[in-house]
């Protein structure tokens, strides 16, 4: 596995096609960091589908309420029209590009209402920059990023089975 500097600020992510290791950025992005943590300490992220992934842009996952497979208000019809229940999150824009692997929050039309979906690019979504809250970057499991299931929704999605914060994980 990728080495870990800070493992309360990494992230292990395990999905149907293998793990991904995520850096996180607290200096950049405290507020989504936080939350980030926050729901995947509570499982929240848990069974969640990768609902919108899109060729040579990103994959977009998260939905902890209609996205969640076994949820009690799973939707497949409306994954990615929901989050948590906590609060939407204050924008922390920055000039981290959104390069390959990058991390960062969905949102709607509103730059303050990020909640819990995520992206992660497959390749440079620079016209993203300054836009969206980048809170990570993937620095190991790419590959297994790059075979998720590509659609608008997605038929038969790849999921997310389990995202640990790495210093709640065994090494």
């Amino acid at each position: 596995m990728a080495e870990i500097k800070d493992r309360e600020n990494a992230l292990i992510m395990e999905t149907t096609k293998g793990n991904v290791v995520i850096e996180l950025f607290p200096d950049l992005a405290p507020g989504h960091v936080g939350r980030i943590k926050e729901l995947a300490r509570e499982g929240a992220y848990d069974g969640v589908v990768f609902h919108r992934v899109i060729d040579g842009f990103m994959a977009q996952t998260g939905d902890v309420k209609f996205g969640k497979s076994g949820g009690k208000d799973f939707n497949p019809g409306r994954a990615g029209m929901g989050g948590s229940d906590k609060p939407d999150l204050k924008a922390e824009f920055s000039n981290m590009n959104h390069g390959r692997g990058t991390c960062s929050m969905a949102r709607s039309q509103n730059p303050n209402s990020a909640n819990s979906q995520f992206f992660i690019c497959f390749e440079d979504a620079g016209f993203l920059n300054r836009q969206y809250t980048v809170w990570g970057q993937v620095i190991e499991g790419m590959d297994n990023v790059d075979k998720i299931k590509r659609g608008e929704p997605v038929q038969d999605p790849d999921k997310i089975v389990s995202l640990k914060v790495a210093a709640d994980v065994a090494e």
